[in-house]
């Protein structure tokens, strides 16, 4: 008798089937521990936070204090070391993240870049997470800007909610100046470059913003320059927040996330060249 093969079982049919998580819940889910994983970092090595500490101490003290008293610059009914406190929060962010490329060669000369390339992650995720590990390093400097500011009698805000939209305007500026930092580090593709690129634009990036003086005081072609710097956006959406003053906070902060997401993609398209 002709023994009877036992019957296929059936297919599962597509409803049965588990659903994977969605693929934007999968991708920010990467980004964050991609972030994470770069704030560990800061775990064994804090010197950057304290020495960036330094900085916006100088100029508060120094050039805040002396301008005050000189009065050269007019910002209305609001002494200057006020008007400057945001200013200088929004540059000592830009310095923190401008140079944050360094460590994206480090990896790439490690063969860790490599590694993470191979991974099913996207190369705009990878950026991100790096992009927003930066902006959160950057939040130090709010915390020293206003302890600072408490310090020397300064007038800003206290104001929670304003402080929750002081931290995101900083997390946005920090994390957009990092992904312009990689994209010269994909350009570059040297430690050495990068730190002579990062040198040449800093200050200008910084001088031609309202961060220091007024959009008023400047000259025709500095206004032009400032009307496209994200920098003054950022300043200006601080100030709107820390002094209360005139401010355009729609705009400012449509002006950082398109500004970070267009970072995040030069960034990205030019990340396998630097692995190269």
């Amino acid at each position: 008798m002709a023994s009877v093969a036992p019957a296929a079982p059936p297919a599962a049919s597509p409803e049965a089937l588990p659903a994977g998580p969605p693929v934007w819940r999968s991708t920010l889910n990467r980004v964050v521990a991609l972030c994470l994983a770069e704030l560990q970092k800061l775990r064994h090595d804090r010197s950057e936070l304290y020495t960036r500490a330094i900085q916006p101490a100088l100029w508060l003290l120094i050039f805040g204090e002396t301008f005050t008293r000189l009065r050269a610059i007019p910002t209305g009914n609001i002494p200057y070391i006020d008007y400057l406190a945001p200013g200088i929060l929004a540059q000592s962010t830009l310095f923190m993240a401008i140079f944050y490329g360094i460590q994206i060669i480090w990896e790439r000369d490690v063969g860790l870049l490599t590694k993470l390339l191979v991974t099913p992650t996207p190369r705009a995720a990878l950026i991100a997470g790096k992009a927003f590990a930066a902006g959160l390093r950057a939040l130090s400097q709010v915390i020293v800007v206003l302890l600072l500011s408490a310090l020397l009698r300064v007038a800003l805000t206290w104001n929670p909610l304003k402080l929750l939209g002081t931290v995101a305007a900083v997390l946005l500026g920090a994390a957009f100046f990092a992904t312009v930092s990689m994209t010269i580090a994909g350009l570059a593709r040297s430690r050495e470059r990068l730190m002579g690129i990062g040198q040449a634009i800093t200050m200008p990036l910084f001088f031609a913003s309202n961060a220091l003086y007024p959009v008023a005081v400047m000259p025709i072609w500095l206004r032009a320059l400032s009307t496209g710097n994200p920098l003054s956006y950022e300043v200006d959406a601080l100030r709107g927040m820390l002094l209360g003053t005139p401010s355009h906070l729609l705009l400012d902060f449509g002006v950082l996330l398109a500004a970070l997401a267009a970072g995040i993609t030069a960034a990205a398209t030019l990340l396998p060249r630097l692995a190269r």
